[in-house]
């Protein structure tokens, strides 16, 4: 079947949740992705961060492959092969002191939910049902109807209410109305050290120095959502590192699978996670064996290819070329490593355009919150594929 065939498939028989680009991906390698008609594209968005060890990693597959002839799925009612060293693995490479696994990111935001309100509830000694979580304005950590309760985004809470209590939100970058916003009752702020959903927002700097200085001083624990940001995608293993900072917990998720399988975990304190009983919590498919092998090959493929140098490098490379393009429509560029938002001005008609433009090019990216353009392609390209994207992208904004 051709592209258009494969596409009205979708759209007659799957719910209208998503609305992608018109382009149909059959098979990819690399930093490459092509259509059903062979036509070729230089991936610029990895999948939300999810592909940074770009596609078919050639290591990942193989820990993949070798694992599917071992065994693939056991549930958490035994014990498997590759669960305890993955977890040791992620452990060292964080360095945190417990790890707990899941499947997806919205999971790992949950169970951290449910781990500092139980923290709150033993250690702290709120009263019970009485815990209260802070987060940011313009926040994304998913889509459960938890995590949309403290969403500020119109889209994701109409019609799908009532929603869950115990939140509260406060404006992003801001640690006087941190400070102002907690109570005795306080259990967690929840923050990404970068937005990634809003647009690539950067917080001020020394926020999140802040931030961990104040949250220290009111015995309130720091959650960092470093499920887009984490695994060198900033330049750093993780966004907290650029200031110094060390969560109580991380919500981690997309690199760790290394483009192959949803891997995700929250990380952190002992104090904190272990606190958490037989049958108090899990997943049927978290920490499965498959999953587990592909992210040992994901942490090693990190270090071994010192994705995190790299995509510092790279990415204060496009951002220099990026920033020197000369156009009406552009309002900021900004991001850390290679994350990176183009704002465009309203006047300029939605990022969509540029983004669907980009793509007859063929170079895919995304847009996000209508006048951005997110770029963030797999840490394992090179000097001569992002001056290539650039040019595509100078072209586009002089011509339209």
């Amino acid at each position: 079947m051709d592209s258009r065939e494969l596409m009205e498939l979708a759209n007659t028989w799957g719910a209208h949740n998503y609305k992608p680009l018109p382009v149909v991906i059959d098979h990819a390698d690399g930093v490459f992705m092509w259509d059903a008609e062979g036509k070729r594209y230089l991936d610029f968005l990895s999948c939300y961060s999810a592909l940074s060890h770009g596609h078919r990693h050639p290591k990942i597959i193989a820990a993949a492959i070798g694992q599917m002839g071992m065994v693939t799925l056991t549930s958490r009612a035994f014990h498997n092969a590759e669960m305890g060293p993955m977890l040791k693995e992620l452990c060292e490479y964080t360095g945190t002191e417990m790890a707990l696994p899941m499947n997806t990111g919205a999971e790992a935001v949950e169970t951290a939910i449910k781990a500092v309100r139980k923290w709150a509830y033993l250690k702290k000694g709120v009263p019970k049902y009485e815990a209260e979580i802070i987060a940011c304005s313009g926040n994304f950590h998913g889509r459960t109807v938890t995590v949309v309760t403290f969403s500020t985004e119109d889209l994701y809470r109409e019609d799908f209410g009532p929603f869950t209590p115990g939140f509260k939100v406060i404006p992003y970058g801001d640690v006087a109305a941190l400070e102002a916003a907690i109570t005795p009752r306080t259990a967690a702020f929840l923050v990404e050290p970068i937005q990634g959903e809003a647009g690539v927002i950067l917080p001020p700097d020394g926020y999140l120095r802040a931030v961990r200085e104040v949250t220290r001083r009111h015995d309130v624990l720091m959650i960092a959502d470093e499920i887009q940001t984490g695994f060198a995608r900033t330049g750093r293993r993780f966004a907290c590192d650029h200031e110094g900072v060390k969560p109580d917990l991380m919500t981690l998720g997309k690199g760790l699978g290394g483009g192959v399988y949803p891997v995700s975990a929250v990380v952190g304190t002992r104090e904190v996670l272990g606190l958490f009983r037989p049958g108090e919590h899990g997943s049927t498919f978290g920490g499965n064996p498959l999953a587990c092998a592909v992210a040992r090959a994901a942490l090693r493929v990190l270090e071994e290819e010192r994705l995190d140098e790299r995509s510092a490098t790279l990415g204060a490379f496009l951002l220099d070329r990026l920033r020197a393009v000369r156009s009406k429509h552009v309002k900021e560029v900004r991001g850390r490593g290679l994350f990176v938002g183009v704002e465009l001005h309203r006047e300029a008609g939605g990022a969509r355009r540029f983004c669907e433009a980009l793509m007859q090019r063929g170079m895919l990216c995304k847009e996000t919150h209508d006048d951005v353009i997110r770029l963030a392609p797999p840490l394992t390209i090179t000097e001569q594929h992002l001056t290539w994207a650039v040019e595509q992208f100078a072209e586009v904004v002089a011509a339209l």
